[in-house]
């Protein structure tokens, strides 16, 4: 998706997420509020998001993000249709029950699970403040794509990185050298590749697509002011481009290990996730 068009559909998503608002029971205190976005991951599919039987997001096409946005705390039950569908009667997806705690931030991904068939992932993004002149990289596989182990100085750090899961790590500002291996094996499939981490920022890495046929791309969602305070903002979903620093890397990376044949990511440590 070129940039022009990537910016066009987070515009029609934004627009869909105010309309989400107006579905959502009534506003609550700030503290009591949810933040959550949502990811589209499905390739050559444009559909529509209901949200508690109410049309929200129309048109909704792979590759866009919409949110943040604050909701009230409590449990949503969203359907995926088709575009234009008359009604959530007959869904291609869900419907799904999303709980929302208050002061939770979340994202749910409607992606391919690892044999090619829609599916989709609640997470719960970290938004806890990193220590001094640190960084937070996590990398979440929603690609239709097997499993991989990443190795740093020889020896895996994370192993056996599935379609639908996430691994985090805390780092120093800098970059980040790395090796992806498929799931048991010790050969680089691709690597060492330089990673760039950034200070208070959290890079949230997604794989998505399908490696069968030939859909693969990668995307980010970032969240800054970690370093400042415990309770982070969601920028956005990050077009891999040229323009993109930690993009180019990640895309290089990550996009050569799924054409490998296999998904992979950076980090050793595996947080809290919760699957729809």
């Amino acid at each position: 998706m070129s940039t022009t068009a990537f910016r066009r559909a987070g515009l029609g998503a934004a627009a869909g997420l105010t309309m989400l608002a107006l579905a959502a029971p009534a506003t609550a205190e700030t503290g009591d509020a949810a933040s959550l976005s949502v990811l589209h991951g499905v390739p050559g599919l444009t559909v529509d998001v209901w949200v508690n039987g109410e049309r929200t997001l129309d048109d909704f096409e792979p590759a866009s993000l919409a949110g943040p946005l604050e909701l009230p705390a409590g449990t949503y039950s969203v359907a995926i249709t088709a575009a234009d569908a008359g009604d959530d009667s007959e869904p291609v997806l869900g419907p799904l029950d999303l709980p929302l705690e208050a002061g939770g931030n979340y994202t749910a991904v409607a992606h391919l699970d690892a044999d090619g068939a829609p599916t989709a992932s609640f997470f719960t993004n970290d938004t806890t403040a990193t220590a001094a002149g640190e960084g937070r990289l996590t990398v979440r596989h929603t690609a239709a794509a097997p499993a991989v182990d990443v190795l740093a100085g020889g020896e895996a750090v994370i192993s056996d990185l599935a379609n639908g899961s996430e691994q985090s790590l805390d780092l120093p500002a800098g970059t980040v050298s790395a090796t992806v291996a498929a799931a048991g094996t010790t050969d680089p499939v691709i690597g060492p590749a330089d990673i760039p981490v950034e200070e208070g920022v959290s890079t949230i890495v997604y794989a998505w697509g399908s490696l069968e046929e030939d859909s693969l791309a990668v995307a980010t969602q970032t969240i800054e002011g970690l370093h400042s305070a415990p309770g982070g903002v969601p920028t956005g979903l990050v077009p891999v481009d040229e323009g993109s620093t930690t993009g180019v890397v990640l895309a290089a990376g990550l996009g050569a290990l799924l054409l490998a044949g296999v998904a992979g990511t950076v980090g050793a440590r595996r947080v809290a996730r919760a699957k729809v």
